[in-house]
């Protein structure tokens, strides 16, 4: 069976006045459908920089991104918005919610874009909002409710359209413990019940710990992976912290 996300040799170079800084660096990996994996490394490794190549928010200077037996990587724009579209979840931590919109109004805003039938919309928003524990807010607006509230509403959105895989940048940044791990344990939820494929990149070995893969980028290449396989959460999360130790200093950044 073939991956649903082939990274092939990526390479990303950015203009500096006369000189060319390397962002990324001959970077390759997969991912299967169902597959739960975070990106970390020390500031400036390169990790959000793959994740907006991936997401199609950036293009690579070199390499090959198959999405399925998509290359996004050789798409023109047109094509590229209409997979994005359509295929494709974002959750970013500054939650990009619409204010002059209603919870509900925002979660259904990519069925609405899509043309699909109200009944269908109705019927997923109720699914997606009671997954993550919105039901009760959503005819409030995002200024009615906390970040972790907002964030929640963003994931819901980013779901709302079974995309076939959701790309996170730092989502529990800018949230409190408590509200960081209901939103985890809601991604992790869907991730094990429904086998929604979700690729997060974050600083924070916590968050991390509830993926089952790491991937960890150093000075734009990927340098090591690690799985969880059949330890728990705790077990990994030290695993995952002695690795940001052995990479140089992360991981004060991480605890």
């Amino acid at each position: 069976m073939e991956p649903l996300l082939l990274v092939k040799n990526v390479e990303k170079s950015y203009k500096k006045s006369v000189n060319t800084a390397k962002a990324l660096e001959q970077v390759s990996f997969e991912i299967d459908h169902g597959e739960f994996v975070g990106v970390m490394g020390p500031s400036g490794a390169g990790k959000s920089t793959l994740l907006n190549v991936l997401a199609t928010i950036d293009t690579p200077t070199n390499g090959d991104i198959f999405i399925g037996r998509d290359n996004i990587a050789k798409m023109d724009e047109e094509k590229l918005a209409d997979f994005r579209r359509d295929h494709l979840g974002f959750i970013f931590q500054d939650y990009n919610l619409l204010d002059s919109l209603t919870v509900r109004e925002n979660i259904l805003l990519p069925l609405a874009i899509a043309k699909k039938k109200p009944a269908e919309i109705a019927k997923r928003v109720d699914e997606i909002a009671a997954t993550f524990g919105i039901s009760d807010l959503l005819d409030q607006y995002p200024y009615q409710i906390s970040g972790g509230q907002r964030q929640r509403t963003a994931a819901s959105r980013a779901l709302i359209s079974n995309p076939k895989i959701i790309f996170a940048d730092e989502p529990t940044g800018a949230l409190d413990s408590k509200s960081a791990t209901d939103l985890l344990e809601s991604m992790s939820s869907l991730n094990e019940q429904h086998e929604t494929t979700i690729m997060m990149v974050t600083h924070d070995a916590y968050a991390a710990s509830f993926c089952r893969r790491i991937l960890f980028i150093k000075d734009g290449r990927l340098s090591k992976e690690i799985t969880r396989g059949n330890r728990t959460r705790k077990q990994f999360f030290q695993m995952i912290l002695d690795e940001l130790a052995q990479m140089g200093g992360a991981a004060n950044d991480a605890i």
